[in-house]
């Protein structure tokens, strides 16, 4: 019998807050690495995207915090800035029972002053990217001294961005009787290597992904000859219904071409890649995962740390190079028990890299079956793809930081003053400093001129309607710094969030 979390020698406390959450029982992933992390050892872990790693060393990361020592006490590396905020929401959800737990994300794209003021003011948990650490490290910020668990997450990831000697420099900084995890998807020679220099004596934990993993996606390949691809795409959207449809390309010129020319055709489209600014990248995935915007066209940035309910699916413009990455792009459909659907463009259906993926997954892809739009041009896919979404976001200018919550945002709306219906709310995001809220199409001027004009929580706070690329202000522009200023509040000089600006 699997064991449950009882047995895994949690506390009550947290063991409650996992039954709270509805998790009924650990991942393999889990069972093996909480109770050695628990017993102080040094583990390195092994398992696939989605198996519950994070919970794995996030929970032993809050059973040793100290919550009345407001010291630095745990580190968490990350190699994206949206696996970072994926991790920190974790860690905020696991740790609701911790009063005065602070989680502080460190990430470059934002200005560093507001990180170095609170890191003074104190966090027990830091969970950030490697070149913001190092510098925050070097620049005598962030004091590492009281660390005692450092965890490396997609650490396979991290050494191929690029960030092996980041990595090694932030280690050094670090007390040598600290305790190491280090978790990964895949496991080459370079990850053996850095776990015998920064975790000489660690537990190796493997997890074997059984085939039935995949079990829950539909594999399929679309062959289109010399046929034009984008032409092709559409084939593929429109042979599946789709709420939400994630899009991989190898590079971000692709990504912006198809984006540029759906977007003019009327599709809900929008692109997330590395050339995005830390502001854009947030509006973007809010959108996306509130179904405001249904289609959306990444690099591999999105291919780890994005969690997406309910993506129905997903499709390899491109081909990855290697055929770990295909796994885990098409993980971000199939989630949580749900059926999902991952398309793969071939231009010829004997194609080597199709066939290197088939052999790693032991699956063979279904050749997709698109007569039913084969006589169609590429205008009358268009036309039928370009389907306007039934719900469009607000961004309001305040958020975790400013202590608003999800019912707060709720009230507002639903209340005298908001008129709305809960039928009408879509998904509420609260991030640090700005929070996200889906409404009904119809509804969004008025909810917006409503929010202008009310108070959340006693406190006034700009509403502002986001769309798609074509809509979003330029980070330099007076558009986007008003977007991100609330109305003047007497008494209150910390009323405002500071404008954005872009690094030298």
């Amino acid at each position: 019998m699997q064991p449950s979390f009882e047995a895994l020698q949690l506390s009550p406390a947290l063991t409650a807050v996992v039954h709270g959450l509805g998790y009924t029982r650990p991942t393999p992933i889990q069972i093996e690495a909480i109770p050695a992390l628990l017993a102080g050892r040094d583990v390195i872990g092994q398992s696939q995207t989605g198996s519950g790693k994070t919970a794995a060393f996030a929970l032993p990361i809050l059973q040793g915090i100290e919550v009345d020592r407001h010291e630095l006490q745990a580190l968490v590396l990350c190699p994206t800035r949206e696996l970072t905020a994926q991790v920190g929401r974790e860690m905020r959800k696991l740790g609701r029972g911790h009063h005065g737990l602070q989680v502080l994300e460190l990430v470059g794209g934002q200005p560093s002053r507001p990180q170095r003021d609170a890191l003074e003011r104190g966090a027990q948990i830091v969970i950030g990217t490697p070149g913001r650490l190092l510098d925050h490290l070097e620049r005598g910020v962030m004091n590492p001294g009281s660390i005692k668990i450092v965890v490396l997450d997609e650490a396979d990831r991290m050494l191929d961005m690029g960030f092996g000697e980041d990595v090694r420099k932030i280690i050094r900084f670090l007390p040598h009787d600290r305790q190491t995890a280090l978790f990964s998807a895949t496991f080459p020679g370079a990850i053996e290597a850095m776990s015998k220099e920064v975790q000489p004596d660690a537990l190796r934990i493997t997890i074997e992904t059984p085939d039935e993993d995949l079990s829950d996606i539909r594999q399929l390949k679309l062959c289109f000859g010399t046929n034009d691809k984008l032409l092709a795409l559409c084939r593929a959207l429109q042979s599946q219904p789709h709420g939400s449809a994630l899009v991989f390309c190898n590079q971000k010129a692709t990504v912006r071409e198809i984006t540029k020319e759906l977007g003019r055709r009327g599709v809900s489209v929008d692109r997330f890649d590395g050339d995005l600014e830390q502001f854009d990248r947030d509006q973007v995935l809010a959108r996306f995962r509130n179904h405001s915007v249904r289609v959306l066209i990444a690099t591999d940035v999105a291919g780890r740390g994005l969690d997406v309910e309910g993506l129905d699916l997903v499709i390899n413009y491109d081909l990855p190079e290697q055929a770990e990455v295909y796994v885990h792009r098409i993980g971000r459909t199939g989630r949580a028990g749900a059926n999902g659907v991952a398309i793969s463009m071939v231009r010829d259906g004997a194609d080597r890299d199709i066939e290197a993926i088939e052999e790693f997954t032991g699956q063979t892809m279904e050749i997709l079956d698109h007569s039913a739009s084969k006589h169609l041009r590429l205008d009358d896919l268009l036309k039928k793809l370009a389907e306007v979404p039934g719900m469009e976001t607000i961004m309001i200018s305040g958020g975790r930081k400013d202590k608003v919550r999800k019912g707060d945002i709720l009230g507002a709306l639903t209340g005298e003053a908001g008129g709305l219906s809960s039928k009408e709310i879509g998904k509420i995001e609260i991030q640090d400093k700005l929070s996200y809220v889906a409404v009904s199409q119809g509804v969004i001027s008025d909810a917006v001129s409503r929010l202008n004009a009310g108070r959340i929580k006693g406190k006034r706070f700009r509403a502002t309607h986001v769309g798609g690329e074509e809509a979003r202000p330029s980070p330099r522009s007076d558009s986007f710094n008003d977007a991100l200023k609330r109305s003047p509040q007497k008494g209150n000089p910390r009323s405002r969030i500071a404008p954005f600006r872009r690094k030298p």
